[in-house]
């Protein structure tokens, strides 16, 4: 497959996202996004399991300005397995404005994981949806998460919400921050305190180490586009609940939708919905992403 071919049923990212009617505080992160490409330049993975419009740093950064935000964290995407070119050469462009989440293999040297630090990288992302990424062994990953610890690194994870069972004793065994993606990815159609995100809610009570991105309405709404109801009891639990340990992103290019492509405007939107005062805006938005990738 040509890593310039898209799949067919890609949906590319908004053309004209609106400028939206909430300021984020000065000095606000946009902390989960992405850069795919250009493959001209950055090849996608051979082993990928889907392959992507590009969407390119400089596009990136105009969407950060447009949205008001002053800073990015970039996470590795899937597409460019732990090729990890495409995601420093963003960092290196934003003039000390970003830091990143890598991929890294099982066999990265530690001469490799410092110069990933000096470049601006600040964490590992373990997937566990396997219909984006392989199968690593789960010693492989304690393994690089012990490599990582002494960097001051954190781990994220992607899982699905009905996964969380099988591996909360390997989350509470990594001996780093762990930061969740998409609030662990809750079925919002049952109650914000059934059982399945009490569990979650349960994994941040019980240990202070486990962080969650409050982010990606778009992927886990029933309700739908654009206010994504549903979503938000669940985001504004976390939020009130482990206000210094949450984090929000725009996931901005979007990889993967089938069903439509969010606006990112009213994306930054729902911001005030879910951190209903100042003071949670500049945590979630400032004070967190500062802690955790600028410190």
């Amino acid at each position: 497959m040509p890593a310039s071919t898209m799949d067919k049923d890609w949906l590319r990212f908004h053309p004209n996202p609106s400028k939206p009617r909430f300021r984020p505080p000065p000095g606000a992160v946009d902390a989960h996004c992405h850069v795919f490409g250009p493959a001209a330049v950055f090849p996608y993975a051979p082993e990928r399991k889907y392959t992507p419009c590009d969407a390119s740093k400089d596009q990136l950064f105009a969407l950060r300005d447009l949205l008001g935000f002053e800073r990015n964290v970039i996470v590795q995407a899937t597409c460019h397995g732990s090729d990890n070119r495409a995601l420093l050469d963003a960092i290196a462009h934003s003039n000390g404005r970003a830091r990143g989440v890598a991929s890294v293999a099982p066999n990265v040297s530690d001469a490799e994981l410092h110069r990933l630090h000096e470049a601006g990288i600040r964490g590992v992302r373990f997937n566990f949806l396997r219909r984006l990424a392989d199968f690593t062994p789960r010693e492989v990953l304690m393994d690089i998460a012990k490599r990582i610890a002494p960097l001051g690194w954190h781990v994220v994870v992607y899982f699905e919400a009905q996964d969380l069972p099988e591996l909360w004793d390997f989350f509470t065994r990594l001996p780093t921050t762990v930061v969740v993606d998409h609030m662990g990815r809750p079925d919002v159609s049952q109650p914000v305190d059934g059982p399945q995100f009490e569990r979650f809610v349960r994994l941040m009570r019980e240990h202070p180490n486990v962080w969650s991105k409050v982010s990606c309405p778009e992927r886990l709404s029933v309700s739908g586009s654009p206010a994504y109801d549903d979503v938000v009891p669940f985001a504004q639990r976390l939020v009130e609940t482990f206000p210094d340990r949450v984090l929000w992103g725009t996931d901005w290019p979007h990889p993967n939708l089938k069903t439509h492509m969010p606006d990112d405007g009213t994306l930054v939107d729902m911001i005030p919905r879910i951190a209903r005062t100042a003071q949670l805006q500049q945590q979630l938005l400032v004070d967190n992403p500062m802690r955790l990738y600028w410190a």
